[in-house]
């Protein structure tokens, strides 16, 4: 019995633990290199910003969404609306945050949603435009280039490219494209000076979109709005207590925001505008709201496709790469360098 107490006393302070102080998850894609790397295990501290209180506390320990497919690990008979511990998140910008993903709001409850991991690059408040890849905040330029990574065109004299030398030089995302010679890569600053290296390399060019050209894919998928992955906004990042002027053509940027993240009613007839049945020109936020980007430009889904971040889906902050391991088709290593690294 002393045993049993033992043992069960020590679960329920990891799960106290894990639940309002620290966790640990894995990094499994490329979208926030080279700050994060695939098989990274970071640790996040829920502290920062207050820790949330559970919506679903009736869920099993250690098991996120479901059991396998079909049966979820958490029941819904309670759900607590949003409530974090020592008020609003002071989320300064470029914190690299862990949240739950927002567009799954008909799936499953706010902290039963798939985590995303993405850098913080607009606060509550903020105007940001994004130009030729680069953030820009309130008109200044934001982004440091040289912890970013892009695509770029390389063409080679021949056609043949040592996929072993890339490698070495750690690009190892990319791939032939249509004519003879011409690759595209992703590659950061210290990427394209060691591909210079290369005797075969013709020229290096960015697969930068232009301005004007229109992705329907994009937030807030409307053609009121032609933005692209590489120019993008400006877009006012809502705050709240702050009030916008909304329109017919302006309405998709907050529609979201106003029916599902806030939970109003709100219908149009017209040019008018009603929200909860009364006709409005304006609309005041509840929330704060914020815009989230990967430092892999063009390979992360983030705030550019599905628009704003809440303030209630915000979980913690990374603070540590705790351990890393480079998986890859030639076997699996350890990265022994990125061992209790700190992330900024």
């Amino acid at each position: 019995m002393d045993w049993i107490k033992a043992i069960l006393f020590a679960l329920f302070v990891i799960i106290v633990i894990r639940v309002f102080g620290f966790e640990a998850f894995t990094i499994p894609s490329a979208s926030m290199e080279k700050s994060l790397l695939t098989g990274d295990y970071i640790i996040v501290n829920k502290l920062s910003y207050g820790p949330r209180i559970p919506n679903t506390p009736l869920s099993f320990p250690f098991v996120h969404q479901s059991f396998g497919e079909n049966t979820k690990s958490y029941l819904d008979w309670i759900n607590i609306p949003y409530t974090r511990l020592f008020g609003a998140p002071d989320v300064e910008r470029n914190d690299v945050l862990v949240f739950n993903y927002p567009m799954e709001s008909e799936e499953h409850p706010i902290d039963q949603r798939t985590y995303y991991i993405k850098r913080c690059v607009a606060l509550a408040g903020d105007t940001m435009e994004v130009k030729n890849g680069l953030v820009y905040i309130n008109g200044v330029l934001s982004d440091q280039k040289e912890k970013l990574q892009f695509n770029y065109k390389v063409i080679f004299n021949t056609d043949s490219v040592n996929s072993d030398s890339l490698y070495a030089l750690g690009i190892n995302e990319g791939g032939k494209m249509n004519n003879k010679g011409e690759y595209w890569f992703t590659m950061d600053e210290n990427n394209i000076q060691d591909i210079r290296t290369i005797k075969s390399v013709v020229s290096i060019e960015p697969l930068m979109e232009k301005k004007g050209n229109y992705n329907d894919y994009m937030f807030p998928e409307d053609e009121h709005f032609l933005w692209n992955l590489d120019n993008f906004g400006p877009l006012y990042i809502p705050k709240a207590g702050d009030s916008v002027k909304l329109s017919i053509d302006s309405l998709a940027l907050f529609q979201r925001i106003i029916e599902t993240y806030e939970g109003n009613e709100l219908k149009t007839s017209n040019d008018s505008i009603f929200i909860n049945g009364t006709y409005t020109t304006h609309y005041t936020f509840k929330m704060n709201y914020y815009f989230m980007m990967g430092d892999n430009r063009h390979n992360s889904a983030d705030s550019r496709f599905w628009g704003f971040l809440p303030e209630d889906h915000i979980v913690g902050k990374t603070v540590l790469v705790l351990m890393s391991i480079n998986k890859s088709e030639k076997g699996n290593t350890i990265r022994w360098d990125r061992w209790f690294k700190s992330v900024n």
